[in-house]
């Protein structure tokens, strides 16, 4: 198993391919995307970093992850902005995908398609279980999906879900830990089942 996709990318060429970085909340995920992004910083490669406008749970401009490491970025609305940006871009990173419009699929797809290096990270499943806006998409255009796993909380299995932990139905709701948790599947299905009876009660 290779843990980290670019070992084996011959960065000395500007080859376009797009890498996936997905999983549940405090998996990892933003982490990953910031060591590759900085990885390609210090080899001198021209680096643009993109992130939802919405998510400003730690700072309006800048990506961060739960762990405070930080890059900087620039916020945007739409996806279509992000082709704007990148002339003259060897890499192009993207925070919080599945927040952005499915033009996020084919905007990705051209900058490979034009040899950018495009790594993408987001949440692939919300609070409910379900494929997470343009994700599904993404991952099945990458070329490598990277999917990283937090810890249950419950039973310290690898977990893949992300369970909301507040009353609160909107598919799209920016928290922390005081909004969402970790679980693996068992524990996810339990606490699901036990919401239900607590909404009933």
């Amino acid at each position: 198993m290779v843990l980290f996709s670019e070992d084996h990318i011959q960065e000395t060429k500007r080859r376009g391919r797009i890498e996936v970085i997905c999983g549940s909340m405090f998996s990892g995920k933003t982490e990953e995307l910031i060591r590759r992004l900085k990885r390609a910083k210090f080899a001198k490669q021209r680096v643009e970093i993109y992130k939802p406008a919405i998510d400003t749970r730690y700072s309006e401009a800048d990506v961060v992850s739960h762990d405070s490491h930080t890059i900087s970025s620039t916020p945007i609305d739409s996806s279509a902005s992000i082709l704007l940006f990148t002339s003259e871009i060897d890499v192009v990173g993207i925070d919080e995908a599945q927040f952005f419009d499915s033009g996020l699929i084919d905007v990705c797809n051209q900058l490979a398609n034009n040899g950018i290096r495009v790594i993408v990270a987001g949440l692939d499943m919300d609070f409910r279980g379900n494929p997470f806006g343009p994700m599904p998409g993404l991952c099945a255009i990458a070329d490598e999906v990277s999917k990283v796993h937090a810890i249950c909380v419950k039973c310290g299995q690898l977990a893949s879900f992300s369970h909301r932990t507040v009353k609160n139905d909107k598919q799209v709701l920016l928290g922390e830990t005081a909004e969402y948790e970790p679980l693996c599947r068992e524990c996810y299905l339990q606490a699901i089942k036990e919401d239900r009876q607590a909404a009933s009660d």
